[in-house]
């Protein structure tokens, strides 16, 4: 890019910036954490919701928040990387999906993942979960989880 071009990423996290090529985005984690109050009134109807922050060539970034199970899911183009800002979870992943549908072009949903690893998530945790694994988030009666997500297209 040879010129300046102006994007804005979400509400309150960063005003408008000038970018260029080689620009970071950089997020701390109070600017993640002041997003929480509005995520946790989406979610207060139906348990979970995510705002993408910023979309990129090859991945974009979203905050989430959840206070009951996610939905048992395959992503088969993208990877999800985790990064646990606040709360817990159980995060199944591997096994199979069951019963799949596709929810839209290369994007699967299932009641459950069945025969997955089990693993507690909180604060401070990061997760890899690549392209085509089948992975479900679990809470426990009267937890929550924040967490940021980068995805990235592994594939096309």
């Amino acid at each position: 890019m040879t010129g300046k071009t102006t994007g804005v990423v979400m509400g309150s996290l960063m005003a408008a910036v000038a970018a260029q090529a080689g620009q970071a985005d950089h997020y701390t984690t109070n600017n993640l954490i002041s997003e929480l109050d509005k995520l946790k009134a989406q979610a207060a109807a139906t348990g979970g919701t995510s705002e993408t922050l910023q979309r990129y060539a090859t991945h974009y970034t979203m905050l989430a928040y959840r206070t009951k199970d996610g939905s048992a899911e395959i992503h088969q183009q993208f990877a999800d990387m985790f990064y646990i800002v606040r709360g817990r979870a159980t995060l199944v992943t591997g096994g199979t999906l069951a019963g799949a549908k596709e929810e839209s072009p290369g994007e699967l949903r299932g009641t459950s993942v069945e025969g997955g690893v089990r693993t507690t998530l909180g604060p401070g945790d990061i997760v890899n979960i690549p392209a085509g694994t089948p992975h479900q988030m679990l809470l426990a009666p009267g937890d929550e989880i924040f967490f940021f997500v980068t995805k990235v297209k592994e594939h096309d």
